[in-house]
């Protein structure tokens, strides 16, 4: 009886202890890349491959910072912007396109010299920014719509009209599409336009508020929706406009992305956290949620490097940096 109640006791305690063991997060901090005298909002980032250079759009400092991922270091700080928000790698221009949304204005910098190449006038709020390069067009969100620039001298802009301030779009690689959030006081949309007629074709329900960032996955034709209210991650079919899926996650999110070799979904909220979903079909399951600090609320996932890099904006005695996390 005693040896009995003993082993039973034995089998209690190592349930109990596979039970308590934790996979590993999702996400590994690799490293901290301090942004000195970078104060106020962190918008949106860049990478040049060519270099390995991080460009990081310092909203509120008015600067655009320029990192180093081999070494993962400050290189330079970069004056002369107006609220930059947007920005997007051009590899075949050997460039960096930044938006800025104080003056409306996309500016093309040649990555080698950091020098301003030209310098376009797009409208009220420049915001987040796409790259066609089969088009060689740069796709830049502001009031009124999605405005198409050349990417060789600036010129010729086109206009998708939407009503209202696009936030975070996506261009579909293998198809003429572009789809696009579109938030609301009242409802907010879903936007799919045709990059050839350059006018919408669709526009669905988002199913909740503040739906700012976005990603896209082509082969099973969904893309993934943020939203903040409340905060919640959907999945979208691109070919019906049906919501196939929803799920809680961080709150004041602005940055989200699909990392395609893992069928992840990395969230970036403001609320200080990185939530990682795993999806099976359309099935979402939260696997991680990593800290970080509040306000950081975007970055970039660079699947050459299988790194997200996370902008941490300053607050009180700590300063701005850019967090490095490794996908495990």
């Amino acid at each position: 009886m005693l040896r009995t109640l003993a082993a039973a006791a034995f089998l209690v305690m190592l349930n109990a202890g596979v039970v308590g063991m934790r996979q590993p997060a999702a996400l590994e901090a690799l490293a901290t890349i301090p942004l000195p005298n970078v104060s106020g909002r962190i918008d949106h980032l860049a990478f040049d491959a060519a270099r390995e250079h991080l460009f990081v759009a310092a909203l509120g400092n008015n600067t655009v910072e320029v990192l180093d991922t081999a070494k993962n270091q400050h290189v330079r700080s970069l004056p002369g912007f107006h609220e930059p928000q947007g920005a997007a790698a051009l590899p075949d221009f050997n460039a960096v396109a930044i938006a800025n949304g104080d003056t409306g204005t996309l500016q093309l910098i040649d990555a080698a010299t950091l020098q301003t190449r030209w310098t376009a006038n797009i409208g009220g709020d420049a915001d987040n920014v796409r790259y066609d390069a089969a088009a060689k067009r740069i796709y830049v969100a502001a009031v009124g719509g999605l405005f198409a620039v050349d990417a060789v001298n600036g010129g010729s802009i086109r206009k998708i009209a939407i009503d209202g301030h696009p936030e975070s779009f996506q261009l579909e690689s293998g198809g003429p599409r572009v789809y696009a959030n579109l938030p609301g006081l009242l409802s907010s949309q879903i936007v799919a336009s045709d990059r050839k007629t350059m006018s919408v074709v669709a526009r669905w329900s988002a199913t909740c508020g503040g739906n700012y960032p976005m990603a896209l996955d082509e082969v099973t034709a969904r893309v993934f929706v943020g939203c903040r209210r409340p905060a919640t991650l959907t999945t979208v079919d691109t070919r019906s406009g049906k919501v196939m899926a929803s799920t809680e996650i961080v709150g004041d999110t602005d940055d989200l992305f699909y990392d395609a070799a893992r069928r992840r979904i990395y969230v970036i909220g403001g609320e200080g956290f990185i939530d990682a979903f795993e999806r099976d079909g359309d099935a979402l399951r939260r696997v991680s949620r990593i800290a970080t600090r509040p306000g950081a609320r975007t970055g970039l996932w660079v699947p050459a490097l299988n790194r997200l890099y996370v902008a941490v904006p300053a607050r009180g005695s700590d300063g701005a940096e850019v967090r490095v996390f490794g996908a495990r």
